[in-house]
């Protein structure tokens, strides 16, 4: 029973923390976010509505400056400030903008916005394992090979989602009459929106593919559908 009192903790720890970090996000975000209302978006979201048999799509403003949408574990779909202030200025279409909001749907719809939660408490339990296993087994390094393998399974965990969800994006948007186009000008966009971080870095290393690989899975996506309505 000694030796399960560490597994055991951890799976606790992470039960503790989920439950702590999905209070945490809601709290935070409903004392910095407003809906968002904006007559342009409105009418894109809710052509996405009606392909979707949907009354509505609510979108809300999170009032922070970095460039970004997400998806909340309770299901809202949130731009942020710094998103929509490059809209306001021209540097991003309607169109553009409304993919933006397709791809977070997409993220609820195929449940990453719960499981990611889950899985950030369950990579902290897992960290933990293997900190207490690493440590005896390699004195002084084992925390950060512990770290690295972590931070490396959560990378390859994100990915995948954002494939699923650029997928779901793109066959809402075409269902909507928005097309592929303004999703895939967008990620062309997306490095200077965004400060171009992580430039430079492995593909392997990031939470989200290479601009380049997105584009390419969203032609290859259109190409299919070309060859079946062909």
């Amino acid at each position: 029973m000694l030796k399960l009192t560490p597994i055991l903790l951890a799976i606790a720890y992470a039960l503790v923390a989920y439950r702590f970090s999905a209070w945490r996000t809601a709290r935070e975000l409903d004392s910095r976010s407003t809906e968002l209302a904006d007559p342009r978006l409105k009418a894109l979201t809710d052509r996405m509505a009606a392909a979707l048999d949907l009354p509505r799509i609510r979108v809300n403003i999170y009032e922070i400056a970095p460039v970004n949408g997400l998806a909340a574990p309770d299901g809202r779909i949130f731009i942020t400030r710094g998103f929509y202030d490059r809209y306001k200025s021209g540097e991003v279409s309607a169109e553009e903008l409304s993919s933006v909001i397709a791809h977070e749907l997409g993220h609820v719809a195929l449940g990453h916005s719960r499981r990611r939660m889950i899985d950030f408490s369950g990579q902290n339990a897992i960290r933990t394992v293997l900190v207490m296993v690493l440590a005896r087994l390699v004195p002084g390094l084992g925390p950060l090979i512990a770290n690295a393998l972590t931070s490396l399974l959560a990378a390859r965990l994100s990915r995948g989602d954002e494939y699923e969800a650029d997928a779901y994006a793109a066959a809402l948007l075409h269902k909507a009459g928005i097309g592929v186009a303004p999703q895939k000008s967008l990620f062309a966009k997306l490095e200077a929106l965004s400060g171009g971080g992580g430039r430079g870095m492995p593909a392997w290393l990031l939470s989200h593919p290479k601009t380049s690989e997105r584009i390419a899975a969203l032609e290859r996506l259109e190409a299919r559908w070309t060859a079946v309505r062909g």
